[in-house]
């Protein structure tokens, strides 16, 4: 497959541009450079100019945040057909927070002056930016509330939901679900400690809506959605 073509298939899956026209996806992949990172290289930091928009093709990479003292907050995960940086490439300010590569990334990345040319030229791309952004708001508020506001085991079970997508359940049967990272990159992303989360993996184990071995996590999708319901009233 032509370098142009896999990034078209790669575009089409992506929340910020899936809904454009195939020209528009052929107009912008023209335009996407290949770079790599290896496990535990920064693609950005903190402060860093926002100079390029990057497309994950392979790799998992944390976006994060520090204080001063040191404390971390991973905001999120972007893996396979997700974007990252998208808000420096738009306005051109400083990096709000930090990307590293959690393990070898191949990425596509896109100068903000060329996305910048082609949001002009083509309105279609401008829109998606827009309808994108305001769903990321929102996203962003709802990860707060959910860290400010609910104990960190309704927090896990929301998150596993999340992580087992459309998987369907077979009656008296869990659905095996392999998060593919630490659980210490899963304490920061719930905005707890590892031993903390430890225990709210506990406590699912207890209302059995999860079972686990070394390396695996064994859902009962019922039984975590009304644990993820308990504390909405």
């Amino acid at each position: 497959m032509a370098k142009a073509d896999q990034v078209v298939a790669l575009l089409a899956k992506t929340e910020l541009f899936g809904g454009l026209a195939d020209s528009e996806l052929q107009l912008l992949a023209e335009n996407f450079r290949e770079v790599r990172f290896g496990k535990g290289e920064m693609l950005f930091a903190r402060g860093d100019p926002g100079d390029h928009l990057y497309l994950i093709a392979e790799g998992r990479v944390r976006i994060a945040t520090s204080t001063d003292e040191g404390r971390e907050l991973s905001f999120r995960h972007v893996t396979t057909a997700e974007i990252l940086g998208e808000i420096g490439a738009l306005d051109g300010g400083p990096r709000s927070a930090e990307a590293m590569a959690l393990n070898p990334v191949v990425a596509w990345s896109l100068e903000r002056r060329v996305l910048r040319e082609l949001m002009s030229r083509q309105p279609a791309i401008a829109g998606r930016f827009i309808d994108f952004l305001c769903r990321r708001v929102r996203d962003t508020s709802d990860q707060l509330e959910a860290i400010a506001l609910h104990p960190l085991h309704v927090r896990l079970a929301r998150f596993l939901l999340v992580a087992l997508g459309e998987r369907q359940a077979v009656p008296g049967k869990r659905i095996p679900l392999e998060i593919g990272f630490s659980q210490g990159e899963l304490a920061l992303l719930l905005g707890a400690t590892r031993p903390k989360v430890n225990e709210a993996f506990g406590t699912l184990e207890e209302t059995g809506a999860i079972g686990r071995t070394i390396d695996r996590v064994f859902c009962d999708p019922g039984k975590l959605a009304a644990v993820a319901r308990h504390d909405d009233g």
